[in-house]
């Protein structure tokens, strides 16, 4: 063998062995600051998951630094291949892909004789407005559609980077106020059950959506029968209430990423990121305003640990609050909308996870909603995690959570 063609694979294997132990180094180093509670059911498939999960962010997060192709794409793609898997389209249901108002959705049809019109719900998938996609969705609206004979319309909306807020918002908007429109003539909907939904990402735009679509200047459109908020983000004023510190190093939601995925939603301002966690962005007029609605004291008891202490707030920082206060207007964060605005909401489904960052935002949204009379189903998983409904049929993968998420749901839409 020619001796440059040796040094020249030699020195290729050494950079190799290089960058597999970098990899391996900083999955290790990440994979170990999570913390799994003992309350979860099938703990080391979570363990699994999450390192996949890692392994995924440090290599996309390696090959961006070298210029190779940015984080975000390499894990759209990896995830992509990893949880989307091309199945036959199971009888009883008719699935088309179309453009809605140039926005491209799935629709879910089933085609067992039906007694009169059926109800509808337009489903927005979760992924912090960065991630997920029709595909990534496709298990959890097969599942839905079938089990409760329901229509189901899943919605493609832009993600950023690429796209800002409210892109993402826009694109529901438009995809729903277009179904609204050729619901019954084209699908043989009622219009008086047609519903909204989502999880994570997707609860957000569907509660941002109904308190759009409630407002007057709405356009005359039929209004929705319900929400339904699986495990939804709700506000990034209070990064500090107690399911964010007791669920802070929980897969597959860290309390760092939560603030990550709204940062990347709003403006892409990730410098900014630790003083939002800290609380550093809100003004002390605002934080007296949302305290009302954000107080650990608004939580049912079971939720407030004994040994929780309400963490002090960072020092605001009025340039920080300047990058980020669109993101305290209730088109990012529903839950601090004025009452009047809450009150016109439909009946709504709130589905919690007990070792989910996001818990607590679902259970002060019910108790908002309860105190102003509309009608609330409050569904809680108890060894539930943020991301559950993402295993509801994969295999040995799937968790037992998963499928009592999946079921809770079905039972409310049905329902609709």
């Amino acid at each position: 063998m020619d001796i440059g063609v040796a040094i020249l694979i030699t020195g290729f294997a050494a950079v190799f062995a290089a960058f597999l132990l970098l990899l391996n180094g900083l999955i290790y180093s990440e994979f170990t600051n999570s913390k799994i509670p003992l309350g979860v059911v099938s703990r080391r498939k979570l363990h699994l998951v999450h390192m996949v999960q890692v392994g995924c962010a440090v290599l996309g997060r390696i090959l961006e630094r070298m210029g190779l192709c940015h984080q975000i794409t390499f894990t759209r793609k990896v995830l992509s291949w990893l949880t989307v898997r091309k199945e036959p389209v199971p009888s009883g249901l008719r699935i088309k892909d179309l453009m809605f108002a140039n926005v491209p959705v799935r629709a879910y049809e089933p085609t067992v004789p039906s007694g009169g019109r059926r109800r509808a719900l337009v489903y927005f998938h979760g992924g912090g407005w960065v991630l997920g996609s029709i595909d990534t969705a496709d298990a959890v609206c097969r599942y839905i559609a079938k089990e409760s004979d329901t229509v189901v319309i899943s919605v493609g909306y832009r993600l950023a980077p690429e796209h800002r807020y409210p892109a993402q918002l826009d694109d529901c908007e438009a995809a729903t106020c277009h179904f609204l429109s050729v619901a019954e003539a084209e699908f043989g909907v009622d219009m008086r059950r047609i519903a909204v939904g989502g999880d994570s990402a997707g609860g957000n735009l569907a509660a941002a959506l109904c308190q759009r679509l409630a407002q007057p200047q709405s356009g005359g459109l039929p209004p929705l029968r319900s929400q339904v908020l699986i495990y939804p983000a709700l506000q990034m004023a209070d990064f500090s209430l107690p399911s964010y510190v007791q669920n802070q190093a929980v897969p597959l939601l860290f309390r760092g990423r939560a603030a990550f995925y709204f940062l990347q939603y709003l403006n892409g301002e990730m410098s900014v990121c630790q003083d939002v966690l800290e609380g550093s962005h809100v003004p002390a007029d605002l934080r007296l305003q949302y305290r009302r609605w954000l107080s650990p004291d608004n939580l049912p008891p079971d939720f407030l640990p004994r040994d929780y202490k309400e963490p002090e707030p960072g020092e605001f920082d009025g340039e920080v609050y300047h990058l980020v206060r669109e993101g305290l207007e209730p088109g990012m964060s529903p839950l601090l909308a004025e009452d009047s605005v809450l009150r016109l909401t439909p009946p709504t489904f709130v589905l919690t996870c007990e070792y989910d960052v996001l818990r607590d935002d679902g259970l002060l949204y019910r108790k908002r909603l309860e105190d102003l009379g509309v009608a609330v189903s409050w569904r809680h998983i108890p060894d539930g995690f943020h991301g559950i409904l993402n295993f509801c049929s994969s295999g040995w993968l799937t968790f037992p959570s998963s499928r009592a998420a999946m079921d809770c749901i079905v039972e409310y839409v049905k329902t609709i």
